[in-house]
């Protein structure tokens, strides 16, 4: 994550507020988030692709970069979020999502990912993903920890939602090789 001074601003300010690139609010702290580089775009892009083109068929919807209100002091800025059609629509998500969706950046630490997986359990998040380009690896997160999928495959308890995880590094070295 870049390195900066704390900024404290009050939550109406932040809420009508736009940054580039978005920021999470915790405790009254506008924090950074590690963006910019083409692993993570190109996998939050594959994301974005993939659960899109099955949103009817799943009942999903997707938004990449949604602000996720987690608790009454935090709002995190999911990289994708996937809400279930029939849940309220507000410009920011309330209605625990049923997944989440982390990418991790080079700077990103465990603690921070920690951190971010732990508010989105206990807001009620039914699934979190966490997905690291460098080391070419995909977890289901939960308070337990992070799980590797013997399956291959990212999946959601209770829907058809199914990723298998060598399609994400298979569309990510699509991108990389020479043309």
């Amino acid at each position: 994550m870049a390195t900066s001074t704390p900024v404290f601003v009050p939550l109406e300010e932040y809420l009508r507020t736009t940054y580039r690139p978005d920021r999470d609010w915790i405790d009254g702290e506008t924090k950074e988030r590690n963006l910019g580089e083409k692993p993570h775009a190109r996998i939050q892009g594959f994301f974005i692709r993939f659960l899109g083109n099955r949103e009817e068929e799943w009942n999903i919807l997707v938004y990449p970069e949604q602000r996720v209100q987690t608790s009454a002091n935090r709002y995190r800025v999911a990289d994708v979020c996937i809400a279930r059609a029939g849940d309220p629509d507000p410009a920011i998500v309330r209605t625990p999502p049923l997944l989440c969706i982390e990418v991790l950046s080079k700077d990103d630490t465990l603690s921070e990912t920690l951190d971010r997986v732990h508010d989105y359990t206990a807001m009620g998040v039914a699934q979190v993903w966490v997905v690291d380009p460098l080391r070419r690896r995909a977890y289901m997160a939960h308070e337990r920890g992070f799980e590797q999928p013997a399956s291959g495959e990212l999946t959601v308890p209770g829907t058809p939602i199914l990723v298998p995880i060598a399609a994400i590094f298979e569309d990510l070295d699509r991108s990389t090789r020479p043309a």
